[in-house]
C-alpha cells in the first residue's frame, strides 16, 4: 500500500482489521484484540496498520501467552504497536 492511498480504502482496511480482531477464534483473544482495535485502529497510521496486521498473523495461543506474561515475546515482534497492545487493559463492556 502506498501513502497516496485514498481515505476510503484506508477506512476499509481499518474496518477489516477491527473485524478480524473481534473474530479470532478464542473468546479471550477476541476480547483482548477487539477492544484494543476499537480504541486504537482508527488512529493508526499506515505503518501502524501494517504492524497490527503482522500481530494478527500470530496464533492466539502465542499472543495470549505473550500478553498474559506467561512467555516472553520475541524481540522481532516488539514495536510501538505491540507495546501498546501489551499495555492495553480490558475493561467491562456494555
Amino acid at each position: 500500500m502506498t501513502d497516496n492511498q485514498a481515505p476510503s480504502e484506508l477506512d476499509k482496511r481499518r474496518k477489516r482489521l477491527i473485524f478480524r480482531s473481534w473474530h479470532r477464534g478464542t473468546k479471550e483473544m477476541d476480547i483482548i484484540l477487539g477492544t484494543f482495535a476499537d480504541i486504537q485502529v482508527l488512529g493508526f497510521t499506515e505503518s501502524d496498520l501494517e504492524a497490527f496486521e503482522r500481530i494478527l498473523g500470530y496464533s492466539d495461543p502465542d499472543l495470549y501467552d505473550w500478553i498474559s506474561g506467561k512467555k516472553e515475546p520475541p524481540a522481532n515482534i516488539r514495536d510501538n504497536v505491540f507495546e501498546k497492545l501489551m499495555n492495553h487493559k480490558v475493561t467491562g463492556r456494555g
